[in-house]
Order: structure tokens, then sequence, then C-alpha cells
């Protein structure tokens, strides 16, 4: 019989109405419960915290991707669900995936209202998951994310919706799997990468994301740096371009030795270095391009990068970002 472990670690699918607003406070244990039967699937559990996911930290999740990977180890299963929240579910899962070695997924799941309202998306979603992980159609998949029926590689996918159901897509890329029943149909089989050797015991270097839009100067791209950013991710604008003082100091940037990581504001379609002015003068000056990563995404590659190869984090991007 299939064996899957839950590690909680709270958001809405775990949390309830209070007087002061929605509190993360539901056990793992009860989760499952709410799943109802999952004939043929044993599942046992475990709560790591029970917190909104905007209030974690980075070393926060790198502690919650150690457990995670400890979990699918030591526990013998067939793999491992995480119940997260919604906002940075998607940051979570990525960082899973950059270091995920094993052919059994780990597989991120949450949901939009809460454990006690009244139509809770959360107990479907969770039996989804669970059914998921221990599905052979998941194996070599990577870290998933499981929401709505479907399930996305981490790469790629973004949270796309405040508050319906069907909070998540992986624009331009599409779900991997998706949810019949108690079947789990598998709909393709993204590229995997070589997992980062990255030690979550120690803290990943510090990389800010800059956002670009009509007007901007670099004072924040300076601000970052002057503060310890020890790289930095643009949220440019298309496929690529940002405003001629941000394009200035990236250019200056990089002749420091400070990495420069190009992703879009826009939620579909690759960075690409096209336009003279643009994104082609990022590129001639040594800046590296994401492909169509998200720049919270980007974020955190270019971290892992840095802890991996801080004398060529660049080296590591191209490996990682080659189709």
């Amino acid at each position: 019989m299939p064996r899957v472990h839950l590690l909680a670690t709270g958001g809405t699918i775990a949390s309830r109405h209070t007087d002061a607003g929605l509190s993360a406070s539901t056990p793992a244990a009860e989760l499952l419960a709410s799943a109802g039967p999952l004939a043929g699937l044993t599942v046992t559990t475990s709560d790591l915290g029970a917190v909104g996911s905007f209030a974690l930290t980075t070393s926060d999740l790198r502690g919650l991707v150690t457990e995670a990977r400890r979990c699918l180890t030591a526990a013998g299963v067939d793999g491992v669900v995480v119940t997260h929240g919604t906002d940075t579910m998607e940051e979570s899962a990525y960082l899973a995936d950059l270091v995920h070695d094993d052919p059994r997924p780990i597989v991120f799941t949450g949901s939009q209202r809460p454990f006690d309202s009244p139509a809770p998306d959360g107990p479907a979603n969770l039996a989804a998951a669970l059914r998921v992980a221990s599905s052979p159609a998941a194996r070599d998949l990577g870290v998933l994310l499981c929401f709505d029926g479907l399930g996305f590689a981490a790469a790629g996918v973004r949270k796309v919706d405040t508050l319906r159901s069907g909070a998540f897509d992986a624009p331009g890329r599409g779900p991997v799997v998706r949810l019949a029943g108690e079947s789990v149909l598998p709909l393709g089989r993204p590229a995997r990468r070589e997992p980062l050797p990255i030690d979550l015991v120690e803290q990943l270097p510090r990389v800010d994301v800059v956002a670009c839009y009509l007007g901007a100067d670099a004072t924040l791209l300076h601000a970052a740096v002057a503060a310890g950013a020890a790289g930095v991710v643009l949220e440019a604008f298309g496929a690529g371009n940002v405003p001629p003082p941000i394009a200035d100091a990236a250019e200056e940037l990089v002749v420091r030795g400070i990495p420069v990581l190009v992703c879009s504001r826009v939620p579909t379609g690759p960075v690409v270095p096209l336009y003279a002015d643009g994104g082609a003068r990022l590129a001639r000056a040594g800046v590296a391009f994401g492909g169509d990563l998200s720049p919270w995404q980007g974020r955190l590659l270019l971290a892992a990068a840095l802890a991996v190869a801080p004398g060529d984090p660049q080296r590591v991007l191209t490996a990682h970002l080659a189709a």
C-alpha cells in the first residue's frame, strides 16, 4: 500500500476565523481528517509551525525544505505533501526543487478559503496532493505544486489570482498532471536539471528584486547593494528591457562583480535581449537572462548560484537555464 507523509506548515488551509482575522491553527492530523477517506493510501503526519506564508523568512524556508527532504528519507514513503500558504508557495516549492535529488515527489498544496469556511477548498486540494504524491505518474517530476485538480512543476509556477480557487498556473508551460477522480493523469514531463548542492544549514546570499516602471531611476538598485545584496534581479519590462538609468547602474554592478539577473514583470513568455538600448545592451554588459522564471524564483536561483559558486555564479545560471 502506498505511503505518504503530510508535513503541515500553516497557511490558509489551516486557518480559522478569529476576531483579529484569519489565523493558522489547524494541525496536520485534523487537516488529514478533513480530506476524507483515502482508500488504498497510508498517511503519516507531522507539524512544522503554523503561520501565514507571508511571514516566512529565508531562514524559515531553508528549514522547511530541509525538513521536507528529511521526511522523504526518514519516513520511507512514496512521497511527501507539504501544506503551505499560497502567498509564497511558488518560492518554497522552487527552492525545494533546486535541491531535489530523489525520484519521489514533494508536493506542495494549500487553499484559498480557510479551514472553517462553509465551502473550504483545502480538503479537496489535500486529497488530490496526497494522490499525486503516491502516484507513479509523479515520479521523476521533481517538486510539484498541486491545486484545484492540477499539478504543476515547481519551476515556472505562479500564483495568478488572489482569491479564486484556481489560484495557480504555469504560464506558457501548463500543468504536468491532472486529477480525474482518484486517477492521476500525466500531461507532460518537464526537463529536469541537475540538483544544486546548496548547504541549507548556511544562510543564502542576499539577493534583492528591483522593479522597473516608467520613469524609474537607479536609487533602489543602489540601495539594495548598499544594504548588502550580493546579487540583484531586475523585474524588467516585456522581454527584458529596463529604463536607461537602471541599465547604467546594472553595467556598473557587473563590472564590480555583482551579478544581475533579468526576469520580466509580464506573466507569460521569456526574456530575450532584443532591443539595442534595452535588453541587448544588458546582455552586452554581461547581465544574465532568467528565461520565463518569475522575479521571485529568479531571486532564489541567483542566491543558489552565489552559494554554490560565489566566484562564478554565471556558470551555474547558464547551466541551469539552458534549454
